[in-house]
């Protein structure tokens, strides 16, 4: 009888930590993966990563806005999933975020700067996908014509583009 009662008990408690482990990852990727996060975060779909593809990157929330920017003429409207939303979704628990480009330029800054009137990580400039050529195909862009306090230096070294993984650290 007791032996009964442990191995309901132990088979329960595996039942638990399962469902909690599955509570914390996404599908795995199907399509070809554009970003990655890993660090300090708690919500993964591969081997201490989150994997991003398009299809994964779309059920985040999705905002845009319209700016012009230093390196583009004229104005754009970007879109994509704010820096805010996907540090939330992948549930970073650090203090620094850092952000990588397909050529390995790497720009520190602290997590709290990811806020909603903060930087998206756009990848549609006009309703069109962003190549490797136009900055794509992810954009960590600000709304430069909206926030005056964003048209900085150190702002506009933080706008990196190729953007392919970001690294959550405290």
């Amino acid at each position: 009888m007791i032996k009964n009662l442990r191995a309901t008990i132990l088979a329960g408690a595996c039942a638990l930590m399962a469902g909690a482990a599955l509570a914390d990852t996404l599908p795995a990727p199907q399509g070809e993966v554009i970003l990655t996060v890993s660090g300090a975060i708690s919500t993964l779909n591969g081997a201490e990563v989150l994997a991003l593809d398009q299809r994964l990157l779309d059920s985040l929330p999705q905002h845009s806005f319209t700016t012009s920017t230093i390196w583009t003429e004229g104005t754009a409207t970007y879109s994509g999933v704010l820096l805010r939303d996907l540090l939330a979704a992948s549930g970073a628990k650090g203090a620094t975020v850092k952000l990588t480009a397909l050529n390995d330029y790497t720009i520190t800054m602290p997590a709290a700067d990811a806020r909603e009137d903060g930087p998206l990580l756009a990848y549609l400039a006009d309703g069109e996908p962003m190549s490797r050529r136009d900055k794509g195909p992810v954009w960590l862009i600000y709304p430069f014509d909206d926030v005056a306090s964003y048209r900085t230096e150190q702002t506009y070294a933080r706008s990196i583009w190729q953007l392919n993984r970001i690294e959550i650290a405290n």
